[in-house]
């Protein structure tokens, strides 16, 4: 009776070694995930913008995602609603980055283009202090394009260097 009752307890101790060893893996399988995941990169390389909702939307998802953005580009128009939802330390700028600003507009009567106030006050405030005092010091959004780059662009955020793995939007 004691052969089988030791037996069984070293069959039992190996058991909970193979699951102690089992749960370990998985925890380390886990843990090279999220930093995998935490490293992945979206790279904005000649994006010209289109609808600001379009754009929250895919930029609410890059935030919950966890990527870094490279601007290697222009980003332009509803792209920069990138700024905004993206956090800071999530950004990066290559030397060939350029952001381009304007007033958000509507089709008005005959296909007329008109400036609509509401959304470009909604555009100005998702922004960053950094990037609305200098909207501001060029006379706000309107409609012409005005662009943010080189040494005032790399003044606000950090640096980033080409990652080929990252993929283009």
């Amino acid at each position: 009776m004691s052969y089988y009752g030791n037996r069984f307890a070293t069959h039992t101790d190996g058991m909970r070694q193979d699951m102690r060893f089992a749960s370990w893996l998985l925890a380390a399988g886990v843990l090279l995930a999220s930093i995998a995941a935490s490293h992945a990169a979206v790279r904005i390389t000649e994006d010209r913008g289109g609808r600001i909702g379009t754009y929250v939307d895919r930029f609410q998802d890059l935030r919950s995602s966890g990527e870094q953005v490279v601007i290697d580009g222009l980003c332009a128009s509803a792209c920069t609603i990138v700024l905004g939802a993206v956090p800071h330390d999530r950004i990066c700028v290559t030397s060939r980055a350029s952001l381009g600003f304007h007033a958000a507009w509507d089709f008005g009567a005959n296909g007329r283009v008109v400036t609509n106030r509401e959304a470009t006050r909604m555009l100005y405030a998702m922004y960053p202090p950094p990037v609305r005092r200098w909207i501001s010091r060029r006379g706000g959004l309107t409609r012409h394009m005005i662009f943010l780059d080189g040494a005032q662009l790399a003044s606000m955020y950090r640096p980033c260097y080409i990652n080929a793995e990252a993929g283009g939007r």
